[in-house]
């Protein structure tokens, strides 16, 4: 892990990692298995030599030759063991890593941006104990293009496509940033009693204007208004009861 940490950018995650099927380490290691094959049939052949003069120094050749097979097919087993140990395949948030190497590192990486698609491959045998080959397209000549024997390859490949659509989200801007909820002095929704929305007080209604005072007006003026009024009236502009009161108010005025 801390060898991927020196890897990952500012802000990037690691959202799942994986290995090859252990199935590899058997494959890479058949020299190992045909050593102690080898061991195996030596300790049978010196089971059948003689036990003179001669096959006692047969007997000890034999037994250098399987130590050495049998050491040697341990060392092997040991160092194919490690190198699938450090070859690791990972998902972040913007990227799929590839490490590999025990003494001398070598990393691959594609950016989720440029996966154009990914090609799952499982045989029976591989659905049953759960790996499959991956070929991975980009659009770059250069990446990881195939994780062969890959453990999990479908949950592998989910959590790649769900990393590179969010990805997409962040880079489009179509996900909103959260951020802090901007408080007012009025309460909010969640704020409300639950038995029932809370009452609307009626704005206070606005003062009356005062009437104005009436003005006072001269003899002449009252009398050219009524007649004014009297010829509205007849004309069938203003009713007689309009007519009433405005004769009256221009009687006050007086």
């Amino acid at each position: 892990m801390a060898y991927l940490d020196n890897l990952l950018a500012s802000g990037e995650q690691p959202i799942r990692r994986e290995h090859q099927h252990w199935f590899v380490v058997v494959a890479d290691a058949r020299y190992a298995i045909f050593a102690f094959v080898g061991a195996i049939l030596l300790l049978i052949l010196s089971g059948l030599v003689p036990n003179d003069s001669g096959g006692q120094g047969l007997r000890q050749i034999i037994g250098f030759a399987v130590l050495a097979l049998v050491v040697g097919g341990l060392l092997y087993l040991g160092w194919q063991i490690l190198r699938w140990q450090n070859e690791e395949f990972v998902v972040t948030s913007r990227r799929v890593l590839q490490t590999e190497g025990v003494i001398n590192k070598r990393v691959v990486d594609s950016s989720l941006e440029k996966i154009n698609d990914a090609v799952l491959t499982q045989s029976l045998f591989g659905r049953m104990f759960g790996f499959g080959d991956l070929d991975i397209l980009t659009a770059a000549e250069s990446g990881i293009s195939r994780l062969r024997m890959l453990r999990q390859a479908d949950d592998f490949k989910r959590s790649m496509l769900e990393a590179k659509h969010e990805l997409e989200l962040e880079l489009s801007g179509a996900r909103p940033m959260p951020g802090p909820a901007i408080r007012t002095g009025a309460p909010s929704a969640a704020m409300q009693p639950a038995s029932g929305p809370a009452p609307v007080q009626a704005a206070p209604a606005a003062p009356a204007p005062a009437a104005p005072a009436p003005a006072t007006m001269s003899a002449d003026d009252v009398t050219r208004t009524l007649a004014n009024l009297a010829d509205l009236r007849d004309r069938g502009a203003i009713s007689a009861e309009d007519y009433e009161a405005k004769k009256a108010d221009l009687l006050r005025r007086l």
